[in-house]
């Protein structure tokens, strides 16, 4: 039992000198962001009845969650998911409201994911949720907090990849696939194998206009201009036309907002998240092989907790944030302000009105008494190597 008390489990790891104060600073940063377009803080448990994130949600598997059970025999999971908690939060507390809901959150998810993936069981997620409304606005609005929030952290180079899951919804419910075909074909299209996904679909016998479709699920655009031969392709198709004109819409509002340049468009977007009902989309930069961002919206998640109401939101994942950053080279800027003050028995009393004096006024006082084995030079070495702005000595002769 001893050999595990100075180590971690695998999967969740300590956070500590520069790296944790980079980043609550980045996640007050970004939190400033989302509650100058409105948003409001709220927190949610971490832990919640197992129903909150149960198969029929649609979030995380059930063998990947951490489950545990309380007094009265209740089945509770650590949340692998902080949207469906928004879900229950609104539909308990909102469930009246006329008015669009704007929610801001941070904290922590958990993951019993595989060993071998070699990913983080527990991360942080700040983000973002609109309840009751269910315009091209608001999706518009839920993109430019994610363009600004990523600038405002540093980032020069990002992209917003953006679908729709009608599209894929649509092209399916046409060739009548069965749940079998479907997730096959989900599984080929998330695992990026399109020469799979061209395959399957040889092996079909479809039209000529929808076995078209599926072969442009691959295929990236970056503008409006870019959807009018998959429009005149899927114009026989209701759920896949309206699909793709509302991300033209979409575009246009980009514009609007000034962050069309970091926005592509992918037809065949999907997500493993099964609550998803319209545009979803995902945010990649540069020295992070996940997404830094996921979102997408949700109009029929509420409806399990006894509220009908359009929604959409989105997380930025923190910890992926802070790893590209520090692969591309950004700095998150601190500021420097400490104290460092080193007093002897006889100066005891002039440090502790000094440090009250300096702390009143806003600044950080480190006090230590000065201690017979130690050297100026010893308290020198400590004042840099913590990156203390300002070392005094009250000392007697």
């Amino acid at each position: 039992m001893k050999q595990h008390l100075l180590h971690t489990p695998e999967g969740v790891r300590d956070i500590y000198n520069g790296e944790c104060e980079k980043k609550l600073y980045l996640e007050d940063k970004l939190y400033g962001i989302l509650k100058t377009y409105g948003y409001h803080p709220i927190q949610t448990p971490s832990f919640e009845f197992f129903e909150t994130f149960g198969r029929e949600v649609g979030t995380i598997p059930s063998k990947d969650l951490y489950k545990f059970f309380d007094r009265e025999g209740n089945t509770l999971v650590l949340r692998p998911d902080i949207t469906p908690s928004i879900a229950r939060f609104v539909s308990s507390y909102h469930m009246e409201e006329a008015m669009p809901v704007r929610i801001c959150y941070k904290g922590n998810t958990f993951i019993n994911a595989g060993s071998f993936q070699g990913r983080l069981k527990e991360t942080t997620q700040l983000g973002a949720e609109l309840i009751g409304d269910d315009t091209a606005d608001a999706d518009a609005e839920m993109l430019s907090m994610i363009a600004e929030c990523l600038l405002g952290a540093g980032l020069k180079e990002f992209q917003l990849s953006v679908g729709h899951v009608g599209i894929l919804q649509g092209m399916m419910e046409a060739a009548g696939f069965d749940e079998e075909a479907e997730e096959k074909l989900r599984d080929l299209i998330m695992n990026n194998n399109f020469f799979g996904v061209e395959s399957f679909i040889e092996e079909k016998h479809l039209e000529a206009g929808l076995k078209e479709l599926f072969l442009l699920l691959g295929q990236i655009y970056q503008s409006a201009e870019d959807f009018q031969k998959v429009k005149k392709t899927a114009a026989g198709y209701p759920k896949i036309y309206a699909a793709i004109e509302h991300l033209e819409k979409l575009q246009s509002l980009f514009l609007l907002y000034g962050i069309d340049k970091y926005i592509s468009f992918e037809l065949g977007a999907v997500s493993s998240y099964q609550y998803y009902s319209g545009i979803i989309f995902n945010g990649y930069t540069f020295g992070s092989g996940e997404p830094v961002v996921k979102g997408g919206r949700y109009n029929n998640l509420l409806k399990h907790f006894g509220r009908h109401a359009p929604a959409i939101g989105f997380v930025i994942v923190t910890d992926q944030l802070m790893a590209a950053l520090s692969r591309q080279n950004i700095e998150t800027p601190l500021e420097r302000n400490t104290q460092l003050a080193v007093y002897d028995e006889e100066h005891r009393e002039d440090a502790i009105i000094y440090a009250r004096k300096q702390r009143a006024a806003g600044c950080s006082v480190e006090l230590i008494s000065f201690a017979p084995d130690k050297t100026k030079a010893d308290y020198e070495a400590y004042a840099k190597q913590n990156e203390i702005a300002r070392l005094q000595f009250l000392l007697g002769e």
